[in-house]
């Protein structure tokens, strides 16, 4: 009987194609059996807007449909700090999920607001080192501060003092950009939290975005 050599096996691990990484992301949302509820006229209305714009509804919205109530709440509260008026562009918001995604290496987040980054801002590199290092990337002194702040608030928020405010003033942010960082960090804190302890996957679709 002819041996086996180990770059014959190595040749045979090549021919067999190999899962994709990602598969049954789309279907099995998080590891939790929570049925979806009947989704109410208004969150039939926003899936439907989702679809129309987006051409699929995020993952993290059929993750929250067991609940109308917390679904409700988390898309207002999300449509309201990242899509409303502030003085922080939607990129840069984009920027701080993804900055705090990091920190909490929040699979799901970095993967859907990676995208984001690399889709507002044209520029592909940015979201990658949005989602490795942001301290890598070549920042504006605004947005260094911005990110550092953000990222402090989330490893550290018991050591956030004056001079951290005061250097974000100094970059010239406002009092009212202090608090929509500091909201956006926050909400999502609460959001990588959540994808974590549920283990929620991103749609796949998001991986080859913008790229």
């Amino acid at each position: 009987m002819a041996k086996r050599t180990n770059k014959t096996a190595r040749n045979d691990r090549a021919s067999k194609p190999r899962a994709s990484a990602t598969e049954g992301d789309d279907t099995a949302v998080i590891a939790l059996h929570l049925p979806a509820e009947k989704l109410t006229p208004d969150m039939a209305a926003y899936f439907a807007k989702c679809e129309e714009k987006l051409g699929f509804v995020p993952n993290v919205l059929k993750a929250y449909a067991f609940d109308m109530a917390k679904l409700s709440a988390f898309v207002a509260m999300y449509n309201d700090l990242m899509l409303a008026p502030s003085g922080l562009s939607k990129l840069e918001r984009e920027m701080i999920a993804v900055a705090v995604s990091a920190h909490n290496r929040c699979y799901y987040c970095l993967v859907a607001h990676g995208a984001a980054v690399r889709a507002l801002s044209g520029d592909p590199a940015l979201g990658e080192l949005m989602a490795m290092n942001y301290r890598a990337a070549r920042l504006s002194p605004r947005e260094q501060a911005m990110l550092d702040f953000a990222v402090k608030l989330s490893a550290e928020p018991w050591r956030v003092e004056d001079e951290d405010r005061a250097a974000l003033r100094r970059a010239g942010l406002t009092d009212r950009d202090i608090w929509d960082i500091a909201a956006v960090a926050g909400f999502f804190n609460m959001s990588n939290r959540i994808a974590s302890a549920t283990d929620m996957r991103p749609n796949s679709v998001y991986h080859g975005q913008a790229r």
